[in-house]
């Protein structure tokens, strides 16, 4: 074997020495790794793509009046903001010709039916009355809804007729010329009439007579919150005011007005 000189050993271990440094990366190799590459407009549009979660209804207060009350009040009140023209503050209503039953005890069984119905679905529900024996005008039922921070104002009513042979529900609203405040918000309570009607006629199976508009409801006029008055029925008609004072079909008029309100506000949500 041939003797290894001391020139010769220090040479090869300068080679093993440079070999084994070939497999680490130089900084410049380093950088250029971390820069990302150019991603394709696939690539890109992805990335911008974020999971959207589950729509989440907000459920909204809603404020029922109970038409009438037990006592008329006849005193009069303007029947807008800054109105010339009054009405008496509240009447007593009209009675079923069959039941006997007043419309104001007919409206607050309905509304306090209607109140669970919409807090069974996640509403906010308050009454402007919870019995008989008040003295509130449809102008202080309209400010309890406006002070109550409300998203809408549904005021419940029976009908009458000197001919018992009309039937049928209808809603109210105001004009789009309405010279009050609620006026503004025409639309909004234009698609709350349709959509109370909507969802009560599927529910009971009555005839849509008609979204009323019209200027000469106080009740309306004081509102500055969307608002609908909602006639059941006629109970000058002998069939239908049984059916208005039966509870199976007050359970249907509950379960269409609140798929109304539904209906409302998915409706607004787009």
């Amino acid at each position: 074997m041939r003797q290894i000189t001391p020139v010769l050993f220090l040479l090869s271990l300068l080679l093993l020495l440079g070999v084994s440094g070939c497999g680490k990366q130089s900084p410049s190799a380093s950088i250029s790794d971390a820069t990302p590459k150019e991603s394709t407009s696939q690539e890109s549009d992805a990335q911008k793509i974020e999971p959207q979660p589950s729509p989440q209804v907000t459920k909204k207060t809603i404020v029922i009046d109970a038409g009438h009350q037990q006592k008329a009040n006849t005193q009069p009140e303007p029947i807008g903001p800054g109105a010339s023209e009054t009405k008496m503050k509240v009447t007593g209503g009209t009675a079923g010709v069959a039941t006997g039953i007043p419309e104001y005890e007919l409206t607050l069984t309905v509304s306090t039916l209607l109140k669970e119905e919409l807090e069974a679905r996640g509403y906010t529900v308050l009454l402007v009355r919870d019995r008989h024996d008040v003295d509130l005008s449809n102008r202080e039922r309209a400010d309890i809804a406006n002070q109550a921070g409300a998203d809408l104002f549904l005021r419940i009513h029976a009908n009458g007729s000197e001919d018992p042979f009309t039937k049928g529900a209808m809603t109210l609203c105001p004009t789009p010329e309405n010279p009050y405040p609620i006026g503004q918000l025409y639309e909004d309570c234009r698609l709350l009439a349709d959509s109370i009607l909507e969802g009560f006629t599927a529910a009971t199976g009555a005839h849509a007579q008609m979204v009323w508009e019209t200027d000469t409801m106080s009740g309306i006029n004081w509102c500055q919150i969307p608002v609908t008055i909602v006639e059941m029925g006629y109970m000058s008609n002998p069939e239908e005011d049984v059916l208005l004072n039966t509870p199976d079909y007050q359970a249907k008029m509950v379960v269409g007005m609140a798929n109304g309100v539904d209906a409302y506000f998915q409706q607004k949500a787009g």
